[in-house]
């Protein structure tokens, strides 16, 4: 998300960079925090499931997957708040990792979906082996669409930023990488772009459009699949219970958790990433809203 910005002509801000010193000075430290809360906390998920060698269960691999994509892009917000600690110059490096952090994003969609996918694939299974008189906890084979899925997931990011390394190496779209900012996920310091130059920089207007437009369908694909399969497992559960012929305190109990999920999964992943959606979405229609504090204080909430 916080690469979207790069090349806009239209995005850069009329106010002085110096003017915004302290807004970046605290999304340093918001940003280096953010960073250490989710290193510890998918740090710890995996390492209880290396502790624990459930890393090869079908059921424990979706979550431990997503765990490790979130590190990873926790490892790189701090890295650029670090690079920001130390007056990083090369404005390449700032963009490099800024592409890095936009396929970290992606896979953790993707991991974010398959993780819901596979608990309702496993509820789906139990269902069917008690209507066919197995027992519910009878080993479950690997199921090679969800070892596809998982591979897909990482493999799918890398491929769609490919255009955003290649072209913004070659046609050097990091020259908007200027001070204060630099690696940090908020950009808004940027001179005005002169129209010459602005034509110079038409591919990477181009890739930086079709970066904010990949991260916008990946966003969408993963939230209507969380609401998809939630309302599916809701279903599902129903027609287990309703097989037996009644409801009793247990089950009702179970379907109310169940509807209560359905509800606050998905309004829990657009709320989290609700800011950044919308701040993608005018950098891409109206570009000439975000500048000044509306668009500091979207980049804040992101």
């Amino acid at each position: 998300m916080d690469m979207f910005n790069l090349n806009s002509p239209q995005m850069n801000t009329t106010l002085p960079t110096e003017d915004w010193g302290t807004v970046y000075s605290a999304v340093r430290w918001i940003q280096m925090s953010m960073a250490l809360l989710s290193i510890l906390g998918s740090g710890s998920i995996i390492f209880y499931t290396v502790l624990q060698r459930h890393v090869r269960s079908s059921e424990v691999q979706p979550l431990f997957l997503l765990s490790l994509t979130d590190l990873l892009l926790a490892v790189s917000w701090l890295s650029g708040a670090l690079l920001f600690s130390n007056s990083c110059d090369s404005p390449a490096t700032c963009y490099n990792l800024h592409t890095v952090e936009q396929t970290f994003f992606m896979a953790s969609f993707f991991y974010t979906l398959h993780y819901v996918w596979v608990l309702y694939t496993g509820l789906k299974k139990k269902h069917y082996r008690k209507l066919n008189g197995f027992p519910a906890q009878l080993p479950a084979q690997v199921n090679p669409c969800n070892q596809l899925a998982a591979v897909m997931s990482c493999v799918l990011p890398l491929i769609l930023t490919v255009p955003v390394f290649i072209t913004g190496n070659v046609s050097h779209c990091y020259v908007n990488f200027t001070q204060p900012y630099r690696c940090l996920l908020l950009h808004t310091g940027a001179l005005y772009l002169t129209s010459q130059e602005s034509e110079t920089l038409k591919p990477c207007k181009t890739i930086s459009d079709y970066s904010i437009a990949i991260f916008l369908i990946t966003f969408f694909f993963t939230l209507t699949g969380i609401v998809v399969l939630m309302v599916k497992a809701r279903s599902l559960y129903k027609r287990c219970v309703t097989s037996h012929g009644f409801f009793a305190d247990r089950q009702w109990a179970t379907l109310r958790v169940l509807e209560q999920r359905m509800i606050l999964y998905p309004s829990a992943f657009f709320f989290c990433w609700g800011p950044a959606i919308f701040l993608a979405t005018m950098i891409l229609f109206k570009p000439e809203e975000v500048e000044g504090k509306v668009g500091v204080i979207l980049y804040i909430l992101q």
